[in-house]
């Protein structure tokens, strides 16, 4: 198995047998019971009113602006360092994003330049909690209460991080959920918003119930993913076997991309938002069930990484006071970050570069999605030199120990 940040991280036996269950019960793809049930279990582990599935994160962001009648002459504020899935919903309302530069110790947004930033048109505030660490979501929430904007907190790398005792996700008006292939939990694809507002909760069902559910050939791309990656990863370091099997699954179509060519340019596919099936809530229900486990092992591999890299030349995270991270990936600042990434990667080792763009991914055309270069200059700053360790719920100590090897032997070079 190689050590990678990505490549389906969360998938366990448990989870492809139930996908393969699933792949021979397409009676059990579209609709069924699963989806409630997720919901529900949601609503109970985030402590919220309300809580409404979806094919994605970003349709979740989409519904819940659509229900807040946002649209043209609004302004809604995010943080810069992101990912272009977080960009698009406001664009695809009709509104304006106005990105926030991140904190210089941190990978989360700057509290001044958001108030800096705050204008007439102002609408919506979306905080996102990087990596699974908490931002500064109490100071955030003042802001935002002083200037009358509405909060979002975009928790799609987040689920079980806490502050204070209080899951991340609760504290604002509304926030969002991934269940995207490598984050907390997975199914795939999939995602949820969550609120306790009863306006906008009941607002959020009815217009979940007027979407269309995805295909079955969609719904399939999804349910072969763990089961197409259960034989991937053995090979992936043979001869290249497994990677050439992934490349030729993806150029038959038969596994999905994460983020479509349109998107990179801002533009909305067709079919979304979509309902979200009930066989991809059936798998991620089940990983729901395995969550604490989950960020128990992530926290013990990012204490790890803490310990071992603390006299390296590197920018470690730190933590806000009262914060549990889940630490979905452990976010380190190397000066040569591309570097460091080809020498593991030659070394079979595949680490991570969220974000490498200051909008991810490669190829996102920043001035179609409203981005002008310069105007973040902490976050173009953290792009270049963020580099992502894996802390994947399998992950060995001994696996995390060669990352560690490997980054000293790294920087000896230098």
């Amino acid at each position: 198995m190689p050590i990678a940040v990505g490549l389906s991280p969360n998938t366990q036996k448990d989870d492809v047998r139930l996908a393969l269950e699933l792949l021979f019960k397409p009676h059990l793809w579209i609709e069924g019971k699963g989806v409630k049930e997720l919901e529900n279990d949601f609503k109970k582990y985030l402590g919220c009113l309300y809580t409404s599935s979806f094919d994605s994160a970003r349709s979740s962001l989409f519904a819940i602006l659509r229900c807040l009648k946002i649209g043209p002459g609004d302004e809604v504020l995010l943080q810069a360092f992101t990912c272009v899935a977080a960009v698009n919903p406001i664009l695809w309302v009709g509104a304006k994003p106005v990105f926030v530069d991140v904190e210089k110790d941190s990978f989360n947004m700057d509290t001044f330049d958001l108030e800096k930033k705050i204008g007439k048109k102002s609408r919506v505030v979306i905080v996102q909690h990087t990596f699974g660490q908490p931002a500064q979501i109490t100071k955030i929430l003042s802001i935002a209460k002083k200037h009358k904007l509405f909060t979002i907190e975009d928790c799609a790398q987040a689920l079980g991080a806490e502050f204070k005792g209080r899951k991340i996700g609760a504290f604002g008006d509304a926030a969002i959920f991934s269940f995207g292939r490598d984050k907390v939990i997975s199914s795939v694809f999939g995602g949820m918003a969550a609120t306790s507002d009863p306006s906008l909760g009941r607002k959020l069902e009815d217009f979940q119930k007027k979407l269309k559910f995805p295909s079955r050939f969609w719904v399939f791309q999804q349910l072969i993913h763990p089961v197409a990656f259960s034989l991937i990863l053995p090979l992936y370091n043979f001869f290249n076997l497994g990677k050439g099997i992934l490349v030729l699954l993806q150029r038959l179509r038969l596994l999905s991309v994460p983020v479509t060519p349109e998107e990179k340019k801002g533009k909305k596919p067709k079919n979304l938002p979509l309902r979200l099936p009930n066989a991809l809530a059936v798998l991620a229900k089940h990983q729901l069930g395995k969550i604490e486990d989950f960020n128990k092992k992530r926290r013990k591999l990012a204490l790890f990484y803490q310990r071992k890299l603390k006299d390296l030349e590197v920018g470690l995270p730190k933590e806000e006071r009262g914060a549990e991270s889940v630490f979905l990936r452990f976010p380190l600042k190397v000066k040569k970050a591309q570097d460091f990434y080809n020498f593991a990667k030659k070394r079979k080792i595949l680490l991570g570069r969220w974000y490498s763009n200051v909008i991810d991914p490669k190829g996102t055309d920043l001035r179609k999605i409203g981005y002008k270069v310069g105007c973040c200059p902490m976050a173009e700053k953290t792009a270049r030199v963020c580099l992502n360790l894996p802390t994947y719920p399998r992950m060995s100590l001994s696996e995390a120990q060669k990352v560690v090897d490997l980054l000293w032997q790294f920087q000896s070079k230098k």
